[in-house]
């Protein structure tokens, strides 16, 4: 197998424009089951929908640094919204991004990759910390930074949380998902390929899960008002499929600062969950 290029970490992918829609908002949020008002008539956007923008930028920080051969090892384990302002429709956005960092382990390499979202005069709008996990390959050295932390206090567990929130995986949640968020990845359509990436069957998108979290969390925590939150995060620890329950326990942590899980059952799906408010 190919050696991480050591010297991509750092460089800049082409900028990509995005236009927002506020039917393409709407969408969004119809596709994540979001039940805010302002989401669903596409007035602002829910915090997750903020990959939107950036996803076609996302690859190529990516393969700056990891060998193309290894594009199927590679699994999107984590995110960490940082929001300056809420998208809204009628933006016209520019997105980009690098790989800052990775750390080479005997079972896979965490990777970290940083994506700016700007207006087009260049107003910071998000940044977004992205964690990828490349299964099985060790890069055989740790350079650069990885993403920041936000584990859950192991303090919190002997307290019950502030609010908990149910919520269904629909059939075809994977199907409208990737319509609505520009995200055609096989292994969320197609059964046959999944098994044959060791899946189960199809799986349910990780940013769909943590879509779910965030209006969770925003309903009972943050007013239903996407413009009071500051950053938003969580790591992907199990796959969820169609047909799943969700539960999204919330404990009240220092200040105007939160912390999730989403599990299915008794298996957390979504661990170290992180919302701040401003």
């Amino acid at each position: 197998m190919g050696k991480f290029d050591t010297s991509g970490l750092g460089k800049w992918s082409q900028e990509r424009t995005f236009d927002v829609a506020r039917k393409r908002i709407a969408e969004y949020a119809a596709a994540t089951n979001d039940p805010i008002a302002a989401h669903r008539n596409g007035e602002v956007a829910s915090p997750a929908f903020a990959i939107v923008p950036v996803f076609e930028s996302m690859l190529e920080p990516v393969f700056n640094v990891v060998p193309k051969e290894l594009a199927g090892f590679g699994v999107h384990s984590g995110m960490d919204f940082r929001f300056h302002r809420p998208i809204e429709p009628g933006d016209k956005l520019v997105a980009r991004g690098q790989m800052i960092g990775f750390e080479g382990k005997p079972n896979g390499t965490p990777a970290h990759v940083v994506m700016e979202c700007r207006t087009i005069d260049g107003d910071l709008v998000n940044t977004q910390h992205i964690s990828v996990f490349v299964r099985g390959v060790d890069a055989g050295e740790t350079i650069g930074e990885l993403a920041p932390g936000h584990r859950f206090p192991d303090a919190l567990r002997a307290v019950e949380p502030v609010a908990t929130v149910a919520a269904h995986v629909d059939d075809d949640q994977t199907f409208r998902y990737s319509t609505a968020a520009g995200d055609p990845m096989p292994i969320h359509l197609d059964a046959e390929f999944a098994k044959k990436m060791g899946l189960p069957g199809i799986i349910a998108h990780g940013m769909c899960t943590l879509a779910f979290a965030s209006w969770a969390v925003l309903t009972e925590v943050g007013d239903s008002d996407v413009r009071r939150l500051r950053r938003f995060a969580g790591r992907f620890a199990k796959p969820v499929l169609p047909g799943q329950d969700l539960t999204t326990r919330i404990w009240q942590g220092a200040d105007a600062t939160f912390h999730y899980e989403t599990s299915v059952g008794a298996e957390v799906v979504v661990r170290d969950g992180l919302a701040e408010f401003w």
